[in-house]
């Protein structure tokens, strides 16, 4: 049942006469409650005033999660004001008291509090009443994604502010923080104490996010925290380098934009990390990444890279370097490799990574994300995208035994660099069993028109795999964009 279905059940629900026999109030209470959680906060309150059953739901709810945006004015096209923030984080004061406080001294234990709001004056009273119910009530994970009046352009002084009052607020509520497992914070600027003091209270934190967050200008993040499972570090621009000194419980690491000419992170003691992240926008001074050096002592098995249609900013390397690292790697995703790129450069992730199983490419020009025409000049873009990524093979018979499935997204009538890649890959890969071809990935923003393949095309591109190949048993697909949701999720 999708979350439109079941709000569409909880509005008609709400007019039943009081005569009238409401066959919804006979289900079993673990189907009610499946339902109810479905709801956004402000429905499944609505659902109180059905019955006397009804009116106990949100009070037994195993999952409570109370979103601000639930009580911010729907007005379309029109940026929220101050007044609109300060009253849409009020009215989730008063529901998250409303609703939390109706818990106490109930059996039912909370498996997850989900809470996100407004950073200001309210949120050492929100903070407030999450420790109270942690402190009387059975709740197994408490997440808060805190959110700054300022989204997308503020100023150095507006960081500062936003970094202070955050402090304030951290340190009103200790047992609150001390108890999150999960922790989201945007367009904050810290002092050199604040992150480790943080990661000090937090002892139970196993998610953190970190979006546009700082100590300044070439600062060195620190990281040491003996339960953190995923970090996330978004657009930190001004941060010199992240150093996980220990993370032993480390399993995802997700980096996204790095402005630094050094290596964007360093890891110390990280034995469970498996899946690394990173995406960023390369410029002419971007160091050539080392993943054999970048990634140390580790052995991944997910690897996600997304070059934003400009500069390929990994270095390839032989076997020898990469194999301490890759030989657990079973799933690689290269995003947004510019077009006409060659793509030749891939293949050493293959022989470095003799597990390999999964190989996701993405070849386009994110023309709505890219910076084209005179405003490259302004930049330091670089337009030889693909210089330091010639490779050559370490053995020409070189033969891959377990890579089983390859995606690519491109323009394959367009670039013969695709078609020839390809070809590459079946040669090397003796035991690949299917090869799925996406035409070149759009998305809401380009506004362009989602192209099936056409039986002519199929013919020529399929033809074109072939011709001359010895007999291949690999299975040559052709989906059509619209089965895929979204291409992030496809490919994450």
């Amino acid at each position: 049942m999708t979350k439109s279905s079941v709000q569409g059940l909880s509005k008609s629900s709400l007019n039943i006469v009081d005569n009238e026999v409401d066959m919804l109030s006979k289900l079993p209470d673990d189907i009610l409650l499946n339902i109810v959680e479905r709801l956004d906060i402000a429905d499944a309150t609505r659902t109180t005033i059905l019955s006397r059953r009804w009116k106990q739901i949100p009070a037994i709810l195993s999952k409570v999660v109370i979103m601000v945006g639930s009580f911010q004015p729907k007005h379309e096209g029109r940026k929220l004001t101050s007044d609109d923030i300060l009253q849409a984080n009020t009215a989730m004061l008063e529901a998250t008291r409303g609703i939390l406080e109706r818990r106490a001294g109930n059996p039912y234990s909370i498996h997850l509090l989900r809470m996100e709001f407004y950073l200001g004056d309210e949120s050492i009273f929100i903070g407030q009443t999450v420790a109270n119910t942690i402190a009387t009530q059975k709740v197994a994970s408490v997440e808060f994604i805190i959110l700054t009046k300022l989204r997308n352009v503020f100023t150095n002084n507006e960081l500062l502010t936003y970094g202070s009052q955050f402090m304030s607020f951290f340190d009103s509520c200790p047992v609150t923080f001390g108890g999150l497992a999960r922790l989201t914070l945007e367009n904050l600027r810290l002092g050199e104490s604040g992150f480790p003091k943080i990661f000090s209270i937090c002892k139970q934190l196993e998610f953190l996010r970190l979006y546009h967050c700082d100590m300044g200008i070439e600062s060195l993040l620190e990281v040491e925290h003996p339960q953190l499972s995923e970090l996330v570090i978004a657009c930190s621009r001004i941060i010199k380098r992240i150093d996980l000194k220990w993370v032993p419980k480390l399993i995802v690491l997700k980096v996204n934009v790095f402005r630094s000419q050094d290596d964007p992170f360093c890891l110390g003691y990280a034995p469970l990390l498996q899946t690394v992240s990173i995406i960023n926008t390369g410029f002419s001074w971007h160091k050539m990444l080392k993943l054999s050096e970048l990634l140390g002592k580790t052995a991944i098995s997910n690897l996600h890279l997304n070059f934003k249609s400009e500069k390929i900013w990994v270095k390839p390397e032989g076997r020898r370097q990469l194999l301490p690292v890759f030989h657990k790697l079973r799933r690689v995703n290269l995003y947004n490799i510019f077009e006409g790129c060659d793509l030749t450069w891939i293949m050493f992730i293959l022989q470095g990574a003799p597990s390999l199983k999964e190989l996701c490419i993405v070849v386009r020009d994110h023309l709505c994300e890219m910076v084209t025409g005179e405003q490259r000049k302004l930049y330091a873009f670089s337009e030889e995208k693909d210089k330091g990524v010639e490779w050559e093979p370490s053995a020409s018979d070189f033969k891959h035994r377990n890579l089983a499935e390859v995606r690519i997204f491109g323009r394959f009538l367009a670039y013969d660099n695709i078609v020839r890649f390809v070809r590459n890959v079946m040669e090397a890969a003796v035991s690949l069993e299917g090869i799925k071809l996406y035409k070149s990935l759009v998305c809401q923003n380009c506004k362009q028109t989602v192209q099936k393949w056409t039986l002519k095309e199929k013919v020529s591109l399929t033809h074109k795999l072939n011709v001359g190949m010895l007999s291949s048993a690999v299975r040559i697909q052709f989906p059509n964009l619209e089965h895929v949701a979204t291409w992030s999720t496809y490919c994450s």
